[in-house]
């Protein structure tokens, strides 16, 4: 008579048990990790978006960010005319954002190492919502956005960028290690991207305005 072996109760309860720990332990990371590397596709699409914009409107209507005056070339007509703006919202002190809900405010993280203030649309603010449900927000008189000191003192605009719109976490990019003025070994590292990005711009190019925010672009 041939004797079976198998696994008792006890053990199959005990390997399920097991592995339910090790999920537990291991998929918030993974999850954290996903949702971070679809925050940086995200980011680098819209920077790559925003560059294109202003180069088909170079060379379609011939200007670009420095020719920027507020009325006859302004920046929210350049986008909509050369991106798939969905909805404008133009803001004032304390005014709702479209949900009815809460004003927009992308907020650091307590005790964590960051570079850059507080962003929260207020007076002044233009927020554009393209299609792929990035939002952009720069202020609305936004003009001669240039580097060329020749111009009469002209200096580079400034706006930020959120890859997922007013949906959470509205957190703005930081170090998780290292400092936003470090070097060598203290460099600025941003492992964990977050959904906001402060971005500068001015003639025809859009960059990152932060040590953390140039970490999550140019990391490997």
């Amino acid at each position: 008579m041939t004797k079976r072996y198998g696994f008792t109760l006890a053990e199959v309860l005990i390997t399920l048990g097991i592995i339910g720990v090790v999920a537990a332990m291991t998929m918030p990371t993974l999850m954290n990790s996903t949702q971070g590397a679809q925050y940086k596709a995200a980011y680098k699409k819209a920077l790559s978006a925003l560059s294109q914009a202003v180069t088909l409107n170079v060379a379609l209507d011939d200007y670009n960010f420095a020719d920027l005056d507020g009325s006859t070339y302004n920046l929210t007509s350049m986008l909509e005319n050369r991106m798939n703006v969905v909805r404008k919202e133009t803001t004032a002190a304390n005014v709702l954002m479209a949900d009815g809900k809460t004003a927009y405010k992308a907020t650091n993280t307590t005790g964590k190492t960051n570079d850059a203030a507080d962003l929260t649309i207020t007076t002044g603010n233009t927020t554009l919502f393209f299609n792929d449900g990035i939002m952009f927000t720069f202020p609305a008189n936004s003009k001669n956005c240039t580097k060329d000191d020749t111009l009469g003192g002209n200096k580079p605009c400034y706006g930020f960028i959120d890859v997922n719109g007013i949906k959470a976490p509205n957190k703005i990019i930081k170090c998780d290690s290292g400092t936003p003025a470090g070097t060598g070994a203290n460099v600025c590292q941003s492992t964990n991207p977050t959904d906001v990005y402060p971005v500068v711009f001015y003639d025809q190019t859009i960059l990152p305005n932060s040590p953390a925010a140039r970490a999550v672009l140019y990391a490997k």
